[in-house]
């Protein structure tokens, strides 16, 4: 019998969960662990990191795992690799569900740089207000640049002290909306959107509020991971398992 790993956490990785569900297939949904009330799913989960490369090939082994779908955050470069790098290892056949990037249309004004750092670095200068849209993983860094009033929009509340001096925080899970976004930037008197290109339809808002108050976002650019298959849509990769040998249903 099959056993399809869905490595999740994205709208991308809970559509395939339940298409898996409805096709009836043998399927675990694999969260990193990151989120203090995960989405239920209807197949089962496991919650948690593996203990790379060597960690992950021994939970597909021990598990039995045929088929592994990367359908991880965009971001989440070292799971991506380590996952490429544990299919290679045990011989097991991956395929990555991924959103395109966005790109930057008619109005908008985007500053790109490569990563965080790069980020962090272009942040120097006289304070501003920022919506800093990174997600939680990442303050530690901007803490470089403490002069500038932050704007968070979080999963989970702040265990804890922020690293940020000035910083006010929006508790809130997704899809935001165009409009929502907008009167939230104007309540907090925004300056500067910093945001990771995440792709997809459920963040995309805070771009379109940014274009229409006319301001400019500091587009973090997606790592570069290693060569997989990469796969748009659930039924795009209901066609590849059904091409890689599961028999759907089973």
């Amino acid at each position: 019998m099959s056993h399809l790993l869905i490595l999740g956490g994205t709208t991308e990785a809970n559509a395939l969960a339940r298409a898996v569900a409805e096709a009836g297939l043998n399927a675990t949904y694999s969260y990193a662990g990151r989120v203090e009330d995960p989405r239920a799913q209807p197949i089962p989960t496991r919650v948690g990191g593996f203990g790379g490369i060597l960690g992950l090939a021994d939970y597909i082994r021990a598990n039995n795992v045929t088929h592994v779908i990367d359908a991880t955050h965009p971001f989440a470069a070292q799971m991506s690799a380590n996952a490429c790098a544990a299919c290679a290892r045990t011989g097991t056949p991956l395929a990555a569900l991924t959103r395109p990037a966005w790109v930057a249309g008619s109005g908008d004004d985007w500053r790109h740089v490569p990563d965080i750092a790069g980020a962090v670095a272009a942040l120097d200068g006289p304070p501003q207000r920022v919506f800093l849209a990174v997600g939680r993983m990442h303050l530690q860094d901007f803490a470089a640049q403490p002069q500038h009033d932050y704007l968070l929009r979080l999963v989970d509340a702040p265990a804890g002290p922020l690293p940020l001096p000035k910083a006010e925080v929006v508790v809130s899970r997704g899809p935001f909306t165009r409009e929502g976004d907008k009167a939230l930037m104007e309540i907090h008197k925004t300056q500067l959107v910093v945001s990771k290109n995440a792709g997809g339809t459920g963040a995309r808002a805070k771009l379109d509020a940014a274009r229409d108050l006319g301001l400019p976002v500091l587009m973090i650019d997606r790592p570069v991971l290693p060569s997989r298959t990469e796969l748009h849509d659930t039924g795009d990769v209901i066609r590849w398992l059904a091409h890689s040998g599961v028999n759907l249903g089973v």
